[in-house]
């Protein structure tokens, strides 16, 4: 929507651009107050902490803490199949519109405002110089690339995309000087209107960056693709590309965090896990159907991030999921979205609650996607199955009804850890340590419906224990699933795998 040539006149145009753009002015991820993570109680015990190495908490700002800015490509999960060819479209627009005049902007520097600029981004701050702030118009420059290619946009020589950030110590100060307009909207910690945004100082320098990207994501997708789609669809892309690794000068886009020293006050994953503890998991329409005309906070953040995260991470999604970039100025975005999975749509939403409900840093997608497969009647003699001990959920192939008693028995030795030290497990699991309330590697079991017959969640999200032996009586005929009791984000260290034996009473 092209801006009108003076936007403070008319209170009616802005709101006008907001509804009929989906939210073209998005409020950033920090809404409200980010929270801490919680102390992680799924940690292996000392002798495997040391399996993966830990990530360097960010360094303090100061000159020393200041790498050389050197470009990096993004970390994306491999699609399933090649890559789409690019879409041949126009260059970006140089200088998109934004709500704060030209004059305004050029004039900051006269008014006391330090202006600090690269070839994509104006900054206009109130705070003193800082390594850390003065390097943020080259870290945009190393992010505009990545969003060319998330995005499938080309890059033309010549013509130059720009953006204005307004970044505040005192927004009393920005307000006085025009460069704070009174007709945006209350936003907490960051907002985006086309090719301007606006970021409160933040306490540290992770969560600035993020706030950024974040919004910058925003002013990309608005003035480059046209729109930014649904609420949930602009939110969880904006997360998605605004979680990032800045290390020794290299910037990647779309990064899953390995720890949560890697992303201060960020707190995604504790919000997500906090909410299914208290029995509001969101489903995958629940998330979709996120009403832009709502004042939401993190939690919501936190949501739209993670189902975007499933659905560029895992390789089985990724490829229908970035299609859906050519939709963001369709009004049927969400129905179009659906088509593209209505084969899988079952399997999609029973990996989007196992996924939500057991969320953890460094999750390993490839490893913990579920092993789909239908069952055949079990023989009247039983059967024999193998499980691999580095896998998630994996189907036996087997299907047991409803109404029977049936009985597995598992035997075999396998391996939970690697270092310093290899740690060996049975079935019955290492009570020394527990994962989600039940001993490290101790095999649970969960029947599937072939096909979902209710609201209520998977019950692979609810197994039962079986350990060496145990029986399961299935409310609903379907398929048998097993798997050994390990956090999804530390399978990669796993290996071996285990007999297990299937008999009807």
């Amino acid at each position: 929507m092209p801006y009108p040539a003076n936007p403070l006149a008319s209170n009616r145009l802005v709101v006008a651009a907001l509804a009929l753009s989906a939210l073209f002015i998005v409020l950033a991820n920090g809404c409200s107050q980010s929270q801490p993570e919680p102390a992680e109680a799924v940690r292996k015990p000392v002798a495997t902490q040391a399996k993966k190495p830990t990530p360097a908490a960010p360094r303090a700002a100061g000159p020393a803490a200041v790498p050389p800015v050197v470009a990096a490509a993004p970390v994306v999960a491999a699609p399933a199949s090649p890559a789409q060819p690019r879409r041949e479209q126009p260059a970006p627009v140089a200088e998109p519109r934004g709500i704060v005049p030209a004059s305004r902007v050029s004039g900051a520097a006269s008014a006391g405002f330090r202006r600090i600029e690269s070839q994509h981004l104006v900054l206009l701050t109130d705070l003193p110089p800082d390594p850390e702030i003065d390097l943020l118009p080259k870290i945009f420059d190393l992010a505009y690339p990545q969003w060319c290619d998330y995005f499938s946009q080309p890059q033309q020589p010549g013509k130059t995309w720009r953006m204005t950030a307004f970044l505040m110590g005192d927004r009393a100060r920005f307000r006085a000087a025009g460069l704070l307009p009174d007709e945006l909207p209350t936003f907490d910690h960051g907002f985006c209107a086309g090719a301007q945004l606006w970021l409160d100082e933040q306490p540290n320098a992770y969560y600035r960056r993020h706030l950024l990207l974040h919004e910058g994501t925003h002013g990309f997708m608005h003035t480059v693709l046209g729109g930014v789609g649904p609420v949930w669809y602009a939110e969880g892309m904006a997360e998605l590309l605004g979680t990032h690794h800045w290390a020794d000068g290299r910037l990647t886009l779309d990064w899953f965090p390995k720890s949560r020293e890697e992303v201060p006050q960020l707190g995604r994953i504790k919000l997500v896990r906090d909410t299914v503890a208290a029995g509001r998991l969101r489903t995958l329409g629940q998330i979709l159907a996120t009403d832009p005309l709502n004042r939401f906070g993190n939690e919501t953040y936190a949501w739209c991030w993670a189902l975007a995260s499933l659905l560029d991470r895992d390789a089985r999604y990724q490829p229908r999921f970035r299609e859906s970039r050519a939709d963001v100025l369709r009004s049927d975005f969400n129905a179009r979205l659906e088509r593209r999975f209505a084969a899988d749509w079952d399997q999609l939403n029973d990996q989007w609650e196992v996924f939500a409900t057991t969320l953890v840093h460094d999750y390993d997608f490839q490893r913990a996607a579920i092993d789909f497969a239908p069952g055949e009647p079990l023989p009247d003699q039983g059967a024999k199955v193998s499980l691999r001990a580095d896998r998630g959920w994996q189907s036996t192939r087997l299907t047991l009804e409803a109404g029977r008693k049936y009985t597995i028995r598992a035997a075999g030795r396998y391996q939970v850890a690697e270092k310093p030290r290899v740690w060996w497990c049975e079935p019955g699991g290492i009570t020394m340590r527990y994962v989600d309330g039940h001993p490290l590697g101790i095999l649970l079991a969960a029947v599937r419906p072939d096909r979902r017959s209710s609201q209520q969640p998977t019950p692979l999200v609810r197994p039962e224990v079986i350990g060496l032996a145990g029986t399961i009586a299935p409310a609903e005929t379907g398929t048998l699933y097993l798997r050994i009791n390990d956090s999804p984000g530390e399978l990669a260290d796993n290996a071996g795998q285990l007999e297990v034996e299937v008999t009807g009473k």
